[in-house]
């Protein structure tokens, strides 16, 4: 147990049974008034936001998270089986952790899981990837006078859309957060 002053932004809490990020911590000394801390915290498992004042003096539990690298091998129903590098031991992940990105997910990427005694907290994908264009319909030279997209589908099977340059077979840079296409890789 650690007071609430020695919390700062970014320390992962025990608040309620539940486990909660502090996105922001602001100490408060309100006219005469005792001071305290104002905190905003989301909730790791289902994204919810909780404000909370902590007195100075309050005794809060500070969750001990491991953040490490690790390899994803292959999908396993709605789990990911993913790799440590450094013991080889192998964990599922369940999917809804990645979120959106989860799609773009290769075998053989590095990916950023935190883990809290033993159970996985969060995890995340690389921001790009490098992948393969597997289909796309062949452009009409002269169809625009503007920069226009067309539907593309990369190795992992997911629809994105391209400039009319790209082709089947280049490699592609795509965002993972949002799904948009960056470059094309040489």
């Amino acid at each position: 147990m650690a007071k609430a002053s020695e919390v700062k932004s970014g320390n992962i809490l025990r608040f309620n049974g539940e486990l909660v990020s502090v996105e922001e911590y602001i100490h408060r000394t309100p006219g005469n008034l005792r001071a305290f801390y104002q905190a905003r915290m989301r909730n790791v498992k289902t994204g919810k936001l909780v404000e909370y004042r902590f007195r100075t003096d309050e005794e809060v539990e500070i969750a001990r998270v491991e953040t490490s690298d690790y390899q994803y091998l292959y999908e396993d129903g709605d789990t990911f089986v993913v790799m440590d590098n450094n013991t080889f031991e192998q964990f599922n992940i369940p999917k809804h952790l990645f979120g959106s990105s989860a799609r773009f997910l290769k075998e053989g990427m590095q990916v950023l899981i935190a883990m809290e005694s033993e159970e996985p907290i969060m995890a995340q994908a690389p921001s790009t990837v490098e992948l393969e264009i597997t289909y796309t319909e062949p452009a009409v030279k002269g169809d625009t006078s503007t920069n226009a997209l067309k539907s593309a589908v990369v190795e992992t099977g997911v629809e994105i859309k391209v400039p009319l340059f790209v082709n089947q077979g280049d490699k592609v840079k795509v965002d993972t957060r949002s799904g948009d296409y960056i470059e094309r890789v040489k």
